[in-house]
């Protein structure tokens, strides 16, 4: 209630510039609202659940005591939060992955309206913008503040299980090749490796949210919220357009991800060779390792905005409105009208709003996750240390 009523309290009566516009207002901030609600509450079961049920797992509380060893000195050392010890488990990898995915996405999510708008090949003359600040003031002047915002509901639930599949997979697999390929060290064939697989499974789980959050945030955009257009969409181009655009998602994400994992580990043995919790190295390792790879795949990136959107006046420029094939079907087809429209300069469109949205989102993601992994962490080798003083007693 507290949260519902403080966000009335903030709540802006936004000019409009049309019926349109005043619909995808209202119903951005009914988004913020509903979301503002539920984050609010699983906040609190978090928080609430999260000591317990860490402290009472039996299989933490039956840990051998001869892992403290008697010298005093084991017992206040610092654990070894970089693989969570053993006993902990992989929920407790999904949460803190989760909930660093819903912070990420959340936080960056009018920049990455943006990029969308910027993305566009055939866009409104109303819509054409100069740089991200320019675009952000004039989608807020002329359609209304919560604008930026509209879809961030559709975002916010797909983010929270692609990232617990993302971030728990990810540290399995880095585990077990680098084990397998490198013992005892660090491999950045293992992390390329598990970031590919961990790719696979959070497209999966994310694609749909792209779909509908891409189509919300075009400007015009004919859909009064999340269900409508999920609705639109199944009844027009039927299920498979919620996945039309996953290979070509694949194919920017994977080389993405690997530069992006390879990177962060690479910066973190040069910044954090100890491998200790700190976070200004983890923020500047993943802000640098998203901006590297954000850039490199930006030409991917248009392709599948454009196979998400289906941006009507590109169909109309590429001859796709009339006749059997009034669909963007694919990769090739998507790289043919890309060129076709923009040339070689239509595959960097957008580029710098990516580059301003991927650098700050891959820092607070890293470093919320980084932050649970350390919490939960010290939280298990304090409850170990304390069993092995009873056990003294």
């Amino acid at each position: 209630m507290e949260a519902d009523g403080f966000v009335r309290k903030r709540r802006m009566t936004a000019e409009s510039a049309g019926n349109d516009a005043g619909v995808a207002g209202a119903s951005a901030g009914a988004e913020v609202r509903w979301l503002g609600g539920r984050f609010w509450g699983v906040s609190e079961s978090i928080v609430s659940s999260l000591t317990p049920r860490i402290g009472g797992e039996p299989q933490l509380q039956s840990v051998d005591v001869v892992c403290a060893a008697p010298d005093a000195q084991a017992e206040d050392s610092e654990p070894d939060y970089e693989s969570l010890p053993q006993g902990a488990s992989t929920s407790t990898h999904m949460l803190a992955g989760a909930v660093a995915g819903i912070m990420e996405h959340c936080l960056m999510f009018p920049i990455d309206c943006v990029k969308t708008r910027m993305q566009s090949l055939q866009p409104d003359p109303a819509a054409r913008y100069k740089n991200v600040i320019d675009a952000l003031r004039r989608i807020v002047a002329a359609e209304g503040v919560w604008r930026p915002l509209r879809g961030l509901n559709a975002t916010a639930i797909g983010a929270g299980p692609a990232h617990a599949l993302y971030f728990a997979s990810y540290e399995k697999l880095k585990k077990t090749l680098s084990d397998t390929i490198h013992p005892g060290a660090n491999s950045h064939l293992a992390n390329g490796a598990a970031g590919c697989v961990a790719t696979l499974l959070h497209d999966a789980a994310m694609n749909p949210a792209e779909v509908v959050k891409q189509r919300m945030q075009m400007y015009k955009s004919p859909y009064r919220g999340v269900l409508d257009c999920v609705r639109a969409v199944w009844q027009r181009e039927g299920p498979g357009a919620f996945y039309r655009s996953y290979p070509t998602q694949l194919t920017m994400n994977v080389p993405f991800q690997v530069l992006h994992f390879m990177t962060y580990e690479y910066l973190q043995e040069l910044l954090n060779p100890h491998r200790q919790y700190n976070p200004s190295s983890h923020m500047l390792s993943g802000g640098l390792a998203g901006a590297i790879a954000a850039a490199t795949t930006t030409p991917l990136d248009v392709c599948k905005t454009l196979l998400n959107t289906q941006e009507s006046q590109a169909l109309s420029s590429s001859g796709q409105s009339q006749g059997a094939h009034r669909r963007i079907s694919g990769l090739v087809h998507a790289f043919r009208t890309v060129y076709r429209l923009g040339g070689l300069q239509g595959f960097f469109k957008g580029v710098q709003a990516r580059v301003i949205y991927q650098m700050p989102s891959t820092a607070i993601s890293w470093s919320v996750y980084e932050f649970f992994k350390y919490g939960l962490t010290k939280h298990q080798h304090e409850n170990m240390r304390i069993q092995h003083i009873k056990a003294e007693v």
